[in-house]
């Protein structure tokens, strides 16, 4: 079934937040945000812009009706800068006008006085400096200290990644409407409705059910606004609060890259030791966290970071440490894998340090460690495992041996090209950390004359999540997909909601909605089973007629739907599902705390001009854990666009702040993403069905943030490719691969000479 937005989408018919018809009066806001990255405010003058055209009123943090606080896990986040500025990009004053361009004019004649204080912007540092959003959290599981002394082989290094920018093609933004009695009706282009509904009643001081708050779908979100769309929803919802009219803001795209956190930059060291049989003994990591100015989703990140830590092996010894530090960029939050990649990348690190120590091929030790299904990982919980064989079905699917000798004879015809060849396993888990928050409602109705409307958390953006939601509706009435519509999700129909990330939002939402339908279902079998005269368990709807003893009868599904109605039986139900079994205790930081497991193997190509250190990928060929997919074409997109986007993150897209904390990648012409040019040659998907038992709705595994890791092997592929023209060369674990990294790294000897020179910084 293809995607039900697919046809609105491409006549240019779907509606996102800039779209939605304004209600005359509405007011457009735009913000004044801090030039500097950490100061104390001395003085905010904005009686310019008070007088300026079109201003109605310039709100500060003296204007606020509640409390000057947007975090979430922990209050650490004021909406507006009051004594202190933290970031650059820190909203101090939003101005209200009846036009967009007379909001923005006024900006401008905002005068702030700052006395600047030190900037932080490594982690490092921070947290020598005792910058620390939360106490350190260790994993551990047996006895590194005595393992690593009978290990054969040790090795230690370091593993850098940075941020990413989301990028999503609709920047931030929300609308905000009084309705009747004081209510603010909120538009906000958000994955977390409830966070967005909490935050301003927070600022606003007005209770949640004053507060509706509506989202059709979102243009791409990536984790960029689980959090962080609360700004933009306060500031419009405190405008409406205190003028009684409409307040729209969307941002500009220099705005929101420059004012929005980015995925969190890792700063990590690795000790790893392994016995002669290249099984892998013990594991040591240290993971520092760039989180921000604030805490945002910083916590819950890092957990993640340290869950995944091992990726697809199984180390018995192993002793993770993480530090959530607090710098002075805008608070980093959530993005597409949550933690989990940055952790991979530092294993995936630490097992090609040990091939390149040892000279042996790194898919040697990667396949030699892969996890079996009852190996323990480092927070307790046993595996049910896919690894070997998506290991294997990629070996033989794809002849990897037949591969890597295809590699082996270019580079032997080459001088000036060489390419690289590297294997990227994965094992993410699939449920939010947070146990509480694994949990879902849905809302189904049935009408008279057979259409259904089903309403549940889940937001739209892109995944194709509204269209699993539908496809559950449908195979459970088996009606046609026409006759069913899934609605915006509101918080006045499905109240607290978990947001939209996780990858757990077809799960839960389609349990729940599973949940809501069968029972509807069961009610509408037993008015057929009067009827008919026979028991309820002879009941069958199949292809929208009853079916009895397994024969077709007249009764077709809007007979049947409106027969029901009329026996006054109920044709509406508010499903909830919470994923079973499910637990983690903090306290031992041990438990069981995801659902199941997707596995995976990527074999990915790389090309090295060794003249320019430009690059292209050949190919990326893949074997993927989807259980047993109930939509391929959407799971196949999933997997393509988060392996591209994963790519990106290893290769081109660099994020670049100066020393005094101020985005310098702050425009598309500085700061690079894919395009059609950059994606690998060929990507070959190859489904790993199976039908083994899993707690997916209808065993269809998630697949949102999985493939986003296959990514990681490109910088591997790269940095091969660079070792096969010299074999010198030691590439730092420093991602992104940019071009001017290959280049020096090709080099290595002529960078230092220029170095030593001065003539290269």
């Amino acid at each position: 079934m293809r995607n039900i937005d697919s046809y609105t989408h491409t006549r240019g018919e779907s509606i996102y937040l800039d779209d939605i018809p304004v209600v005359a009066g509405t007011l457009y806001a735009a913000c004044f945000d801090s030039p500097v990255a950490h100061g104390k405010v001395l003085s905010i003058d904005t009686s310019e812009a008070d007088k300026s055209a079109g201003v109605v009123k310039v709100l500060t943090h003296k204007d606020i009706t509640g409390e000057n606080q947007i975090g979430g896990i922990i209050p650490d986040e004021p909406l507006f800068a009051d004594h202190h500025v933290h970031f650059c990009g820190m909203p101090i004053a939003l101005v209200l006008a009846e036009t967009d361009e007379q909001a923005r004019a006024a900006v401008h004649k905002i005068k702030v006085e700052i006395e600047p204080l030190p900037v932080i912007t490594d982690p490092r540092e921070a947290m020598q400096k005792g910058e620390l959003i939360i106490p350190p959290r260790i994993f551990k599981i047996g006895d590194i200290d005595t393992a690593f002394k009978n290990c054969d082989y040790v090795f230690e290094g370091k593993a850098d990644t940075n941020g990413q920018e989301h990028l999503y093609i609709e920047t931030q933004g929300a609308y905000t409407v009084p309705q009747e009695n004081g209510v603010i009706k909120v538009y906000s282009s958000t994955q977390g409705p409830t966070a967005v509904q909490r935050a301003v009643s927070k600022v606003t001081g007005l209770p949640m059910h004053q507060l509706e708050i509506d989202v059709t779908r979102l243009g791409g979100g990536f984790g960029g606004k689980e959090d962080q769309a609360n700004t933009w929803a306060a500031l419009c919802a405190l405008g409406t609060h205190i003028t009684k009219r409409p307040v729209k803001y969307s941002l500009h795209r220099m705005e929101d890259m420059r004012m929005t956190g980015k995925r969190h930059p890792y700063s990590s060291d690795f000790k790893i030791g392994l016995n002669k049989d290249l099984k892998i003994v013990a594991y040591e990591a240290t993971f520092y966290q760039n989180a921000g100015a604030a805490a945002d989703l910083s916590p819950a990140v890092m957990e993640r970071t340290l869950f995944h830590c091992t990726n697809s092996y199984f180390i018995p010894n192993v002793t993770a440490t993480a530090y959530c530090c607090r710098t002075h960029l805008p608070p980093n939050t959530a993005f597409r894998g949550f933690g989990g990649p940055q952790g991979m990348f530092v294993i995936e690190a630490a097992i090609a340090k040990v091939a390149d120590e040892l000279g042996v091929d790194a898919t040697v030790i990667q396949q030699k460690n892969l996890l079996q299904t009852g190996d323990e990982l480092p927070y307790g919980q046993k595996v049910v495992s896919e690894a070997n064989e998506c290991w294997d079905k990629t070996m033989a699917q794809f002849d990897f041996e037949a591969a890597k000798k295809a590699v082996a004879d270019f580079n032997a015809k080459n001088k000036l090209q060489k390419k690289g060849i590297a294997v990227m396993p994965i094992c993410f888990g699939i449920s939010f950390t947070n146990t509480l928050m694994n949990q879902a409602r849905s809302l189904v109705h049935v009408y008279t004359d057979g259409s259904v409307v089903v309403s549940t958390a889940a937001i739209e953006m892109g995944q194709g999540v509204n269209t699993k939601i539908l496809q559950v509706v449908a195979q459970v009435f088996s009606i046609a997909p026409e006759k069913i519509r899934v609605n915006s999700t509101n918080t006045y129909r499905i109240a607290n909601t978990s947001p939209t990330a996780a990858s757990a939002a077809a799960d839960l939402n389609g349990k729940a909605t599973l949940i809501a339908c069968t029972a509807i279902l069961e009610r509408i079998k037993a008015v057929a089973a009067v009827e008919l005269n026979v028991d309820a368990s002879a009941i069958e709807l199949k292809d929208e007629f009853v079916f009895a003893n397994g024969k077709k009868t007249d009764w077709d599904w809007k007979k049947i739907v409106l027969h029901t109605y009329n026996k006054r039986v109920s044709l509406s139900e508010h499903g909830h599902y919470s994923t079973p079994d499910i637990h983690f205790d903090k306290s031992k930081e041990k438990g069981h705390p995801f659902a199941y497991h997707v596995y995976g193997t990527a074999v990915i190509t790389a090309t090295v001009d060794c003249l320019r250190g430009t690059y292209e990928f050949d190919s990326v060929k893949l074997v993927h854990d989807f259980g047993t997919s109930m939509n391929q074409i959407i799971d196949r997109g999933q997997i393509e666009g988060g392996l591209v986007q994963g790519i990106g993150w290893m290769t081109m897209e660099e994020v670049v702040y100066d020393k005094n904390g101020k985005l310098r990648s702050n425009a598309l012409s500085t700061y690079k993403v894919p395009d059609i040019y950059s994606v690998p040659k060929e990507i070959d998907v190859q489904f790993l069905q199976t039908q083994k038992d899993n707690l997916a709705i209808f065993r269809s595994k998630a697949v949102g943030e999985p493939p986003l890791m296959y990514g990681i092997g490109a910088f591997f592929a790269l940095r091969n490719a660079i070792k096969n023209f010299n074999a010198s060369a030691n590439p730092a674990f420093d991602a992104p691969m940019t071009p001017e990294k290959v280049l020096m790294s090709l080099y290595p000897q002529k960078v230092k000479i220029l170095m030593d020179k001065k003539q290269l910084v």
